[in-house]
């Protein structure tokens, strides 16, 4: 796919890092997966759902990626930690996260990466105002299948789980440390992308 302006292959950040090849996308795509798992431990403990730094990690590689790296990184990341490896917060992980009332922000790290990627595909990760634009709304998918998730968690649970509770819950807490974090990585990428320029 080439860039309509200067005909120039759209790239990402990890294809101007790296060359391409089987390989290095595999090592890409684990290294994405790593590192969620890692932000995963940094944790402010709250029940039903806990503030990681996994949203930050998700639109980082997802950026940095691109779109189909990305979502296998997600992937990889969400099947490992049921297969078991400590991925999920707190160093869990197990079938039995499918039971935990925040396990469907995890699933939406996939459609999250995917969409914040393939806007990076178009420079939205080069400027700091459109790479803002670009994070938030990634950030702000994995809420619309961790919200129903958690309100039928709850409901299995004998928890309320009223509209008002559910968002109280899994929303409210989040949306300025959401921002919060979308503005960091779009602040760290544009950064990035200028201190390639200056080496090449």
């Amino acid at each position: 796919m080439t860039n309509a302006a200067n005909g120039a292959v759209r790239t990402v950040l990890a294809d101007r890092i790296r060359s391409r090849g089987i390989a290095t996308d595999a090592a890409l795509v684990a290294g994405g997966a790593l590192f969620t798992a890692a932000m995963a431990q940094l944790e402010v403990p709250m029940w039903p759902v806990p503030i990681t730094g996994q949203t930050l990690a998700v639109v980082l590689a997802g950026a940095t990626l691109g779109a189909g790296r990305g979502t296998l990184a997600m992937l990889v990341y969400m099947v490992a930690g049921l297969a078991g490896a400590p991925f999920f917060a707190d160093m869990t992980g197990g079938l039995h996260a499918l039971t935990i009332p925040s396990f469907g922000y995890v699933i939406g790290f996939v459609p999250a990466a995917a969409v914040v990627g393939w806007l990076a595909r178009r420079d939205w990760d080069r400027r700091f105002v459109r790479a803002a634009l670009a994070f938030t709304l990634a950030s702000a998918i994995p809420f619309v299948t961790g919200i129903p998730y958690l309100a039928v968690v709850l409901a299995q649970l004998g928890a309320p789980h009223d509209i008002g509770t559910v968002l109280g819950f899994g929303l409210w807490p989040f949306v300025v440390g959401g921002i919060a974090k979308a503005l960091i990585a779009a602040g760290v990428l544009p950064l990035a992308w200028k201190a390639l320029g200056r080496r090449r």
